[in-house]
């Protein structure tokens, strides 16, 4: 009775439900989920079952679901259970199985949870499996997140059992009379969590009698350390992380001078999808020239003059758009473009973004498309000046990632305007306009 008691203790004490709550126990027919159900009977907390049958094993699964349903018809509880075809499933999502039986079981379980009104979906994961998760983790690589192993809460997921061994599991259901079936699957090697399970712990028990309990409380030491850990990774992201528009400022001679410096710029990009293993690049432009990017999948870091700068990869667009008529709007990249024709104003808008060109020198089409090299045209207020746009856009200290996104308009060969930059001086608005092309660049 010794693994009851500790279960009631650790329920009350946990907080996991309120008393009023019903939860939702998933139940496969194993011994874990099968003694879990009989100590939530015995302690009288309100509880429903879910049971997935993914037609896997034939008969073996379908009597499976027949023990469950028996059980809970036996002890007048609640039974929801499905048949999935999991084969199917996995080809058209393109996944493994057994990823696909997890998928399928956790979003049917919050479905159950949603349309009945449960408060918590309750799994029977158990010591063992935290010590096996936990190794499966290090042993792949891991940072400190991954030595944890299962948290107790997760969401509306709880897993009130993992105190307990499978021996002492084990015990319970010989003692208690606990009906169960063997799932055969079990028994093999074909999954690495099966592999963990039956080789390396057993060899590790051989020389550490204890080790599922001592690995268990250092796994509760490590989700401690973690908390403390996150929250100097916190206060580390608030001194040196600033987000500008849609891009995100690092300062390098400030990041230079952070320890331990590669667990630093892990964790500050880590949101934005890079790996361990690009860890060494990303200091290694902490000494590079202005240009230089480590990129990971959706974003890229780029060494900008005193900063690192990430930002997300330019969307395909296409180099060259006709604008054949104002009203009209264009999308490039992150931007969108809009063209109205409008009397001209008492005074024109001082906005980077807005360009007010005279409309007696317009004529449509206009056309809009990415700078190249060797484009230039007469910035307003430069006395009719010629300069490059490549040369303008240093001069601005417009930053590399800007660069890509800097669309020209032009008229009859002409450049009208550099967005967001300069319009030209031939384009300008004077005495004699009576009518204006106002162009606005607006993020999308």
């Amino acid at each position: 009775m010794r693994l009851l008691k500790e279960f009631k203790e650790k329920w009350e004490l946990g907080g996991f439900a309120r008393p009023a709550e019903i939860v939702l126990l998933a139940v496969s027919g194993g011994s874990d989920s099968m003694v879990m159900a009989d100590l939530f009977l015995k302690c009288s907390i309100s509880f429903a079952v879910a049971h997935c049958n993914f037609g896997m094993r034939g008969e073996e699964s379908d009597r499976d679901e027949r023990l469950v349903r028996d059980w809970c018809l036996l002890n007048n509880i609640t039974c929801h259970a499905v048949l999935f075809d999991t084969k199917h499933q996995a080809l058209e999502r393109k996944k493994g199985t057994q990823e696909t039986a997890r998928d399928l079981r956790y979003q049917w379980f919050e479905e159950i949870r949603m349309e009945h009104g449960y408060a918590k979906i309750v799994t029977a994961h158990h010591a063992n499996d935290n010590v096996e998760t936990m190794l499966i983790n290090l042993l792949k690589g891991t940072g400190i997140g991954g030595l944890h192993g299962i948290r107790p809460v997760n969401g509306h997921i709880i897993r009130p059992l993992l105190f307990a061994t499978k021996e002492r599991i084990a015990a319970y259901a010989a003692e208690h009379s606990v009906p169960y079936r063997d799932d055969a699957s079990n028994a093999t090697d074909d999954y690495l969590r099966n592999a963990v399970r039956h080789h390396v712990i057993p060899a590790m028990q051989q020389w550490f009698p204890g080790v599922v309990d001592n690995v268990n409380q250092s796994i509760s030491r490590f989700g401690e350390a973690e908390i403390l850990y996150r929250k100097a990774i916190e206060q580390e992201r608030k001194q040196l992380i600033e987000q500008r528009g849609q891009d995100w400022y690092i300062p390098i001679r400030k990041l230079k001078l952070r320890q331990p410096l590669a667990t630093i710029c892990y964790e500050l990009l880590l949101p934005f999808g890079f790996s361990p293993g690009q860890v060494p690049d990303v200091i290694g432009l902490l000494s590079s020239i202005s240009g230089h990017y480590v990129a990971s999948a959706t974003y890229r870091v780029i060494r900008n003059r005193d900063f690192l700068v990430v930002t997300a990869l330019p969307e395909p667009a296409a180099d060259l758009v006709l604008v054949e008529s104002a009203p009209s709007t264009v999308e490039t990249g992150k931007y969108l473009f809009s063209f109205a024709i409008k009397d001209k104003p008492a005074q024109i808008p001082e906005d980077k973004n807005e360009a007010w060109l005279d409309m007696k020198d317009i004529s449509f089409p206009l056309v809009l498309r990415k700078w190249r090299n060797g484009d230039y045209l007469y910035p307003l207020g430069m006395k009719m000046k010629m300069k490059k746009v490549s040369r303008l856009l240093i001069d601005t200290k417009t930053a590399l990632q800007d660069k890509e996104e800097i669309r020209v308009l032009e008229c009859n060969k002409r450049i009208a305007w550099v967005s967001g930059i300069r319009i030209d001086e031939r384009f300008k608005v004077d005495n004699n306009t009576e009518k204006v092309l106002v162009v606005k660049r607006t993020l999308k």
